[in-house]
């Protein structure tokens, strides 16, 4: 395989990867809530706490994917493997 074909396989499995963190994240924050705090809160905050929660999922999951791609970018030569996806029209020498 070349590089190119290496970046968009990277690329697409980056995004399956987070948007699989975020459903998890979610469903598991969701769960957490349903058998702790959700018997604690008032009916009147209760209505706020789905978009609470999907707000955590995706702070989360950005934060497993910035993690998870950083653990990554130490293991891997990146100019070796995968080809740029932004490049300069005008090279500086």
């Amino acid at each position: 395989m070349n590089k190119k074909v290496n970046t968009l396989l990277f690329i697409l499995g980056a995004t399956v990867f987070n948007i699989i963190i975020t459903v998890v994240s979610f469903l598991l924050l969701l769960i957490i809530y349903a058998k702790t705090i959700m018997r604690v809160l008032p009916a009147d905050f209760q209505s706020w706490s789905f978009p609470l929660i999907f707000i955590a999922a995706l702070a989360v999951a950005f934060l497993a994917y910035r993690y998870t791609l950083r653990f990554l970018l130490k293991k891997i030569e990146i100019e070796k493997y995968f080809d740029p996806i932004f490049v300069s029209k005008h090279r500086h020498l």
